[in-house]
């Protein structure tokens, strides 16, 4: 277990870094699109540091994978609903999505498909290398 956690730490390390050039470009847009001018000390360290924060679980939560012990199915539903529980606690924190069932719906909504999205992704391409690594086996094997 300790190897787990050090390795969470680790690769949360890695990635809190990406947090604040997140912030970034999350920023401009919102000043481009919400014409937003002007920013207080309090709402840039809050942001920095939250999001900073969300990278670095976003970062450390792909070691679930590594435990064998955890069923596919299960590691899926564990690192979907802490990322979900982290990104919804950023974004209402900030004051980037308004507080209320409707927003927090369609977070929800955009959230599950975009996660789906990126599973099925992953689910094509590792299922498309297995059947090819399985057809180079069988013609090996025939030779």
């Amino acid at each position: 277990m300790k190897q787990y956690i050090l390795e969470f730490i680790r690769r949360g390390l890695v990635a809190c870094g990406f947090g604040p050039l997140v912030l970034v470009v999350l920023y401009m847009i919102l000043q481009k699109e919400a014409n937003l001018e002007m920013l207080t000390v309090s709402q840039v360290c809050l942001g920095i540091v939250s999001l900073s924060a969300l990278a670095f679980v976003a970062g450390g939560m792909n070691v679930i994978y590594q435990i064998e012990r955890i069923p596919l199915m299960l590691a899926i539903l564990i690192h979907g609903g802490v990322l979900y529980i982290c990104y919804l606690g950023t974004y209402l924190v900030n004051g980037w999505l308004a507080w209320g069932m409707t927003p927090v719906f369609v977070f929800t909504g955009i959230f599950a498909g975009c996660y789906l999205l990126i599973w099925i992704c992953i689910y094509s391409i590792t299922k498309k290398r297995t059947d090819q690594l399985n057809a180079f086996l069988k013609e090996k094997q025939s030779q």
